[in-house]
């Protein structure tokens, strides 16, 4: 157990749900393909079956949030459409259709007669996901947990109570109606159980946090368990003097506005400055017709942006209709700047130039670089993966948006009869290594 005094301990309550949790796991692991797409589609029937009360419990947490004056993005994150709720359920169909993740053998080896070497994968075991707002993150992260092995205990934001107990209920009915997975997935409801999973190094293997930034901090200093995630979503896009204006113009739209309070918007543009004047003096009137308040450097301000852009803003993720502007000379300036102040989520280029475009594709380290594209692509449902458990800007797999494949390992199997590393270190046997069909 971790000795860190900023954190409780667990509550022996908490124990007994990661133990059942553990064990769930182990069974569901075991489980065919079948019965856990099975257990899928019994969870997209009820929630379906339950829409209208999930729907009705997401009102109440709206109305009480607002009231307590929650912030304008998590309000936004918060809030459950019923064709957002739609497009969830219709995501747990799709996780049911995707390839199997497990028992996947990756290597099949003959180290000599008889002795035959597998890599298989396998399910990591019990996830611990601690997320803020999203009740739609809820939906995703259990039909993944399910899909590919995985237990999972779920701790949401109190703003998000009501709407996530709804959901949970569902799901549990989903997971009665089989014979595996019963007890796989809990709902922690306590900020006491929340810190408390940071300690539950003997039955959690993974955690993934899904918020701010301090949350994320927060858990990383404060577990011995493995913590995949990111902070902050502070992305770029450039504009390069090769460029088709209005294409430029409509990606840089989108990847700001089609939904501010994603941690894939951009919240700084770059511009080439032998575009920027003809650029600004198209798009100023569309961004400010969108909403968005613009803050620049003095380049762009003597072009038209009325705000001052400080230093803090090139590192501030708004989530919100603020955008930063700042005209550079070149793609290295932009490529410079995006090494400094990026978080490494996802950045774009806007160009016709394909040289321009591979330069910088191959120099931004982040998880995500777009040519002639919005950086709302940036989704496991976009990418085809049905859903996402979250987003790593880390340089070691997974990274990315993480779907299945993000949530196995995998174990060597190794088979023989009666063979002793002696013989082979004596010489009367001598190691073949010969690679056999997958």
């Amino acid at each position: 157990m971790s000795t860190n005094l900023s954190v409780p301990n667990p509550t022996p309550e908490l124990i007994k749900v990661a133990e059942n949790a553990k064990e769930a796991s182990i069974l569901l692991g075991q489980a065919t393909n079948k019965q856990r797409c099975e257990v899928l589609i019994e969870m997209a029937n009820a929630l379906n079956d339950n829409a209208d009360k999930i729907l009705k419990a997401n009102l109440v947490d709206i109305e009480r949030s607002e009231k307590e004056g929650l912030n304008k993005s998590l309000l936004s994150r918060l809030q459950l459409t019923k064709n957002k709720l739609e497009g969830c359920i219709d995501g747990v169909l799709k996780v049911s259709n995707l390839a199997d993740p497990i028992g996947n053998r990756q290597l099949h080896r003959k180290l000599d007669e008889n002795l035959i070497l597998e890599r298989v994968t396998v399910p990591l075991g019990v996830l611990g996901v601690i997320f803020e707002s999203r009740p739609d993150a809820l939906i995703q992260i259990a039909s993944l947990a399910v899909r590919s092995g995985n237990g999972a205990l779920l701790k949401g934001g109190s703003e998000a109570r009501a709407t996530n107990q709804a959901i949970m209920d569902s799901l549990d009915i989903g997971l009665s109606k089989s014979n595996v997975g019963t007890g796989a997935l809990s709902l922690l409801t306590t900020r006491q159980e929340s810190l408390g999973l940071l300690h539950l190094n003997r039955f959690v293997n993974l955690i993934i946090p899904r918020g701010s930034n301090e949350l994320v901090q927060f858990i990383q200093d404060n577990t011995r368990i493995p913590v995949l995630g990111h902070a902050d979503g502070i992305c770029h896009l450039y504009v390069d003097a090769s460029v088709d204006i209005d294409k430029a113009i409509s990606i840089a739209l989108d990847s700001k506005i089609q939904y501010p309070a994603a941690c894939n918007a951009i919240e700084t543009l770059l511009i080439h400055e032998d575009v920027a004047e003809i650029f600004l003096k198209k798009s100023l009137p569309i961004f400010s017709n969108s909403g968005v308040t613009l803050k620049g450097d003095s380049k762009s301000q003597a072009l038209g942006v009325k705000n001052p852009a400080i230093d803090l803003d090139w590192s501030t993720e708004y989530l919100d209709l603020i955008l930063s502007i700042k005209i550079v000379s070149n793609v290295d300036e932009a490529i410079e700047h995006i090494r400094k102040y990026s978080s490494r989520h996802t950045e774009a280029i806007a160009t016709n130039d394909k040289d321009v475009a591979e330069k910088f594709l191959r120099s931004v380290d982040s998880s995500g670089v777009y040519h002639n594209c919005s950086t709302r692509f940036a989704d496991g449902f976009r990418y085809g993966f049905g859903a996402e458990v979250g987003i790593s800007t880390q340089t070691l797999p997974p990274r990315g948006p993480v779907g299945l494949e993000g949530l196995v390992t995998y174990r060597y199997f190794l088979r023989g009869d009666s063979d002793l590393v002696k013989d082979f270190a004596s010489g009367d046997r001598i190691f073949s290594h010969t690679d056999l069909p997958l």
